[in-house]
């Protein structure tokens, strides 16, 4: 497996954000269950994509500047097939390695409440819950986490 770094817009990112959000959507039941504003080329500073040996992209994830040497992981993505095969964690380490070469100090990010399994991932992954931050606050749905880089 590889992980690159790519353009927002890059075609692999594109269908691998796609088919996350249509998993989110089956899972909440609507298309728009994203609190806040939805990362975009604008926000987020790094995208990456993995793939397979064959040259197959099997997931994403990116990373948006909240400031004050803070980073949100934004659309971290793994397809099904390769859930559970390390690939989610090589590209949590590639994220936190970039955020710390950027000088940031902790990553943030939040996920929703019938996302068990990424809750079980980030904590078994040293996150912990903090309370709801910026657009996150208030919404009953969000789970928060943090990691001290």
């Amino acid at each position: 497996m590889r992980i690159e770094q790519v353009a927002w817009a890059d075609e692999d990112a594109v269908a691998l954000r796609a088919r996350q959000r249509v998993e989110i959507a089956e899972r909440y039941g609507t298309p728009d269950s994203e609190p806040g504003v939805a990362p975009s080329e604008a926000d987020v500073v790094v995208f990456v994509v993995a793939y397979e040996h064959g040259g197959t992209a099997v997931g994403c994830g990116g990373l948006r500047d909240l400031g004050d040497g803070a980073g949100e992981i934004k659309r971290m993505y793994v397809t099904p097939p390769w859930r559970g095969s390390e690939c989610a964690s090589r590209l949590l380490a590639e994220l936190e390695d970039i955020a710390r070469a950027r000088g940031w100090s902790s990553l943030r990010l939040e996920t929703g409440d019938r996302q068990p399994d990424a809750v079980r991932f980030y904590t078994r992954s040293g996150y912990v819950r903090i309370p709801n931050f910026g657009a996150y606050a208030g919404v009953a749905a969000s789970r928060c986490f943090e990691r001290q880089l």
